[in-house]
């Protein structure tokens, strides 16, 4: 998967606060990903993250599934 700092993830599972889409502030072994709906920062697995993703909203407005 081709995901980069600012994408935006559309995941399988919904955060607590009922939001599905999470922005990505940093990559490597672990993703650091924000709730845009409530602002919560949290780290997760590289495998975690690309196996919850329904779909990559790119930076520049790309969509990939």
């Amino acid at each position: 998967m081709d995901i980069n700092v600012g994408d935006k993830l559309l995941m399988k599972k919904k955060h607590p606060c009922g939001n599905d889409i999470f922005s990505v502030t940093r990559i490597g072994m672990d993703f650091r990903l924000r709730c845009d709906g409530c602002g919560r920062e949290f780290m997760i697995p590289r495998k975690n993250a690309e196996k919850g993703t329904k779909k990559i909203i790119k930076a520049n407005g790309e969509q990939n599934v």
